[in-house]
């Protein structure tokens, strides 16, 4: 039986692949994201940096293994970051880095870009690699200062891309999205599903891996 490795603490991504069918091995990355942004170009598309991102996940984790997972799993890495004004934004990490974030974002419109890379392992060797980078259009609301000093409090936008969250307290202040809603989450299931085929199984062959 095939099993699924999540290469990522992401809490949304995790619901995300509950509900839809598949209960992952969870093991987080040791990758300094910081550490290998710095290292491209300056001129790296966004959209590879994510990918670039989420490669290095997978790849990290697949290679601390456990031997029962070793004969036959797939592991996702993902990576996501918000584009905005010509520039990705990742995780605040302050309150006041999540308030600047939003002062410049409310009312405006960015793209959250999530790299998605499957690696499929046989026998302890990596058969397949596959990349995808999905993109959602985001349009923020204008949440008031008082609400918007709540939200900070809260403490969720603090640790996720672009301070704001789809499926938690920051879906009130978003006014619509255009395109996959679960790539705002973390995980695209379309990107996913393309990927997991294109290795030659289906995502009902995993539903049973519960």
């Amino acid at each position: 039986m095939t099993r699924v490795v999540l290469a990522s603490a992401s809490q949304g991504r995790l619901r995300v692949l509950r509900q839809a069918g598949i209960d992952p091995v969870v093991i987080v990355s040791d990758v300094d994201e910081d550490a290998l942004i710095e290292s491209m170009d300056a001129d790296t598309p966004p959209e590879a940096v994510v990918a670039k991102l989420a490669n290095a996940k997978a790849l990290s984790v697949a290679a601390k293994l456990p031997n029962e997972l070793l004969s036959d799993c797939l592991v996702i890495g993902c990576d996501s970051m918000l584009y905005l004004d010509g520039t990705l934004r990742g995780k605040p990490g302050s309150a006041e880095e999540a308030l600047r974030q939003w002062d410049s974002m409310a009312g405006t419109t960015g793209h959250l870009l999530t790299g998605h890379a499957l690696l499929r392992l046989t026998a302890g060797v990596i058969t397949h690699t596959e990349g995808d980078t999905g993109s959602t259009t985001v349009h923020f609301g204008r949440p008031s200062d008082i609400e918007l000093q709540r939200y900070v409090k809260s403490g969720e936008p603090i640790g996720v891309a672009g301070a704001f969250t789809l499926d938690g307290l920051g879906g009130w202040f978003i006014d619509r999205i255009e395109g996959d809603p679960s790539n705002v989450i973390g995980i695209s299931l379309p990107s996913v599903n393309a990927m997991i085929r294109r290795t030659g199984l289906s995502v009902s062959d995993l539903w049973a891996a519960k």
